[in-house]
């Protein structure tokens, strides 16, 4: 499944990506006030800035906008990681500064991502799975960078568990702002997040 499956009756596909980004950045706002059961499509109408029947030209019913906005998170992850990530360089100083790119951009977009995470339960199995695929992509993105950059080779499932270790930690940020604001920057919790992670690279010990 992705955005283009989602049926809409206009035809033109420039049109139906601009009223769809209307749609996502509307319903964001209402999802993180009010939550996705208790918003309806009138009030995802009204925050886009077009009626509600021009809204159900663009999709079917209001799970659609859910999964829009879910697919444009992803999708804007995903190339903001790839512009900011070479998974070709081979230093552990390009490992650190994919985990600060990552990181960073969790703190750009940790509204979104929030609302994606409380609310991806409301999804048909699907999609859930479309979404879910999208978030493996990425974590491989990271896996390559780690098995390029550390110089003691790894066994895989070591690499796959450092590598979901990082993208959980820059969710965490979303996740735990709350708390973690009292005490960090965004800096300066990448930069402690850095230093346990190279420490416990650096003192490998037998369990």
């Amino acid at each position: 499944m992705s955005d283009r499956q989602v049926p809409s009756t206009i035809k033109d596909e420039a049109l139906v990506s601009k009223r769809r980004n209307q749609m996502v950045k509307g319903a964001v706002t209402l999802f993180m006030e009010k939550g996705f059961h208790k918003t309806t499509t009138r009030e995802i109408a009204k925050a886009s800035g077009f009626s509600i029947g021009t809204l159900y030209e663009y999709i079917r019913k209001k799970e659609d906008v859910l999964f829009l906005v879910c697919d444009s998170i992803y999708q804007r992850v995903k190339v903001r990681m790839e512009d900011s990530i070479d998974p070709n360089q081979t230093s552990i100083d390009s490992l650190i500064d994919a985990i600060r790119s990552y990181f960073q951009l969790m703190d750009d977009m940790q509204n979104e991502v929030l609302v994606m995470y409380q609310e991806v339960k409301s999804l048909s199995r699907d999609a859930q799975e479309y979404v879910l695929q999208k978030e493996r992509e990425m974590v491989s993105m990271l896996e390559q960078v780690i098995m390029n950059s550390l110089p003691e080779k790894r066994s895989e499932a070591e690499v796959k568990l450092i590598a979901n270790n990082i993208f959980v930690q820059g969710q965490m940020w979303g996740f735990r702002r709350w708390i973690l604001h009292r005490s960090f920057t965004i800096d300066t919790y990448a930069d402690t997040q850095i230093l346990l992670l190279m420490n416990g690279l650096n003192n490998k010990t037998q369990v």
